[in-house]
């Protein structure tokens, strides 16, 4: 019940919104909400919105404060999840309410402070902490901005923070999730018009379902140095070095301790008709005795045909990903995505980034200006027979040293945005997973699994 009287608010919210003049509309919202930037509306028109939006106290020295948020509701179907004939049918509602403060002292000093609340109900399962987080302090920092001169930061970033780099195939705040993820540590960035460089010292925090029950951990267990480079007519690199330390991981070869480090770099460029993203990493490190040799390729190409109604897009991807070669011989080739988004193989993946080679082709469509539909078909296979399947979180899931079938399966996608306004948007999807040879071994009574889900997203 908790579920739908959130809809029917939300539903009652984005009839209202329809009709906001559009002289009161922000500016875009970002993943990460802390970087956005509230200071021109200062000299807007000083209507209730903005005033919410932003304030300044005083000008010498200044002294600002802006606020923010997001309410989010999904309702989400899923028919034979795991795969497993007669397991049925099972829905849930998922809420999410975020709140932000930021208070810029200066030209130096930031303080920010997120709350966030992912509230689940009606499912018939355990509920996982990605979907249930009743209360936790999601972002908690202090900036200091070391430069003296505009045209660059040395900016410090000290405490409980959000990430997300690149394609988010590595390091990702998750969004997809009704609860996103958060670091805390260090970070010091420096920033020019073309380039930035950020180096980190975090810790992933241990995430609990209850009211701030969430446990800071004392030794980083990520570090890392990534640049962005912007080049806007040859393209745009990542270049990038991650180390992550896990105490406890599961692969097909068994559990331990895992240190790992990743040499990764990635291209993308889109050009008026053309897009590109490729991006590749090496690991290497330690798995309990084992050296660990492992790596990823993702390609990724698309044209727009701008002649024809609608422009549609034509896309293609596809991802080589390494598994474990033989559990025997000292050596472990699974790749580790470490912290990457949920959906990046769906709306509710079930294969994650780990010993799989995937083709997808996906076409898009720009029905308006705020109107999009996508329809995908993903063709997945190990890329080793005998290593097994991640979830897409990137833990350990089912092995496959009793199979020597390589396709797991077809995905089949279709999805519906509707951007009502700057503030509200609406989605749509739908999900068949076709179970393949290897599904079939290794569990008992397959059945092909679905899933379907709307979400009615409300920002300010």
């Amino acid at each position: 019940m908790n579920g739908i009287k959130c809809l029917i608010r939300l539903s009652a919210i984005a009839v209202l919104m329809v009709f906001i003049p559009k002289k009161m509309q922000a500016q875009r919202f970002m993943l990460l909400r802390f970087e956005e930037d509230h200071h021109h509306l200062s000299d807007s028109t000083r209507n209730f919105y903005n005033r919410l939006k932003y304030s300044q106290f005083s000008s010498n020295p200044a002294l600002s404060l802006s606020f923010g948020g997001e309410i989010r509701a999904e309702w989400a179907v899923k028919v034979d999840e795991s795969w497993i004939a007669d397991e049925g049918f099972n829905h849930s509602f998922l809420n999410r309410y975020s709140l932000h403060a930021g208070v810029n002292y200066g030209k130096k000093y930031r303080f920010f402070v997120q709350l966030n609340s992912s509230l689940e109900n009606g499912s018939r399962n355990a509920v996982s902490t990605t979907d249930e987080d009743k209360l936790n302090v999601q972002d908690l920092f202090l900036d200091y901005d070391f430069s003296s001169s505009p045209a660059l930061q040395l900016l410090l970033k000290i405490g409980r923070q959000e990430l997300d780099y690149g394609s988010g195939r590595l390091v990702s705040v998750k969004d997809g999730n009704n609860s996103r993820q958060y670091f805390t540590g260090l970070k010091l960035s420096y920033v020019k018009p073309r380039l930035k460089i950020d180096a980190f010292l975090l810790a992933a925090d241990k995430t609990n379902p209850g009211i701030f029950d969430n446990k800071t951990r004392i030794q980083g267990n990520l570090w890392g140095v990534y640049s962005d480079v912007r080049w806007a007519e040859t393209g745009n690199f990542n270049i990038y070095y991650l180390g992550a330390m896990r105490e406890q991981s599961q692969f097909e070869s068994g559990m331990g301790r895992e240190l790992r480090h990743t040499l990764a770099i990635r291209y993308w460029k889109e050009s008026n008709r053309f897009r590109y993203n490729l991006e590749t990493a090496y690991q290497f490190g330690k798995f309990g005795q084992n050296e660990i040799s492992a790596w990823t390729m993702a390609i990724e190409m698309g044209y727009v045909f701008k002649q024809f109604k609608f422009k549609p897009t034509l896309s293609l991807r596809n991802d080589y990903i390494s598994g474990d070669k033989n559990v025997l011989d000292k050596k472990l080739n699974s790749f580790n995505p470490l912290y990457p988004k949920g959906g990046y193989f769906g709306f509710n993946p079930l294969i994650g980034p780990s010993n799989l080679i995937d083709i997808h082709p996906f076409l898009t469509l720009h029905a308006s200006d705020k109107l999009l539909f996508q329809i995908d078909l993903v063709y997945n296979w190990r890329y080793s027979l005998h290593d097994g399947i991640f979830h897409p979180s990137g833990s350990f899931n089912i092995g496959g040293s009793s199979s020597l079938s390589r396709y797991i399966g077809t995905t089949y996608l279709w999805s519906a945005d509707y951007q009502v306004n700057k503030y509200l948007s609406i989605s749509f999807g739908y999900q068949y997973f076709r179970v393949g040879r290897f599904i079939r071994d290794v569990i008992p009574n397959t059945a092909n699994s679905k899933f379907f889900n709307t979400q009615l997203s409300f920002k300010f």
